[in-house]
């Protein structure tokens, strides 16, 4: 049986490889921006996965996959859900930004 640690970096491999994937088969992904369902950032869709009508960014694929394969989440939702709180600190960053663009 495998480690905690092993599974970590061969999810981190996996992740990375779908990056490559992806960029391989079209590398105008690079460019491509789109809002993480999960962490709430923008960040590039190469190497991201819609789970469930969810989104998310590669990073985030990367803690569900982990979680999954340790069998420490059962669904997208977990992760969504746990995820909340730094979406809204994004959300207070944003509207403080737009607040100061408004006020100078």
């Amino acid at each position: 049986m495998k480690s905690e640690e092993e599974i970590v970096k061969e999810m981190q491999q996996v992740a990375a490889q779908m990056v490559q994937d992806d960029l391989d088969e079209d590398p105008s992904l690079a460019d491509e921006m789109f809002e993480c369902d999960c962490c709430g950032e923008l960040k590039p869709l190469a190497g991201s996965i819609e789970y469930e009508g969810y989104r998310l960014c590669n990073d985030c694929v990367l803690i569900a996959e982990t979680g999954f394969a340790l069998k420490k989440i059962t669904s997208i939702e977990e992760v969504i859900n746990a995820m909340e709180e730094k979406r809204l600190e994004k959300l207070c960053d944003f509207i403080k930004q737009e607040e100061n663009r408004s006020n100078n």
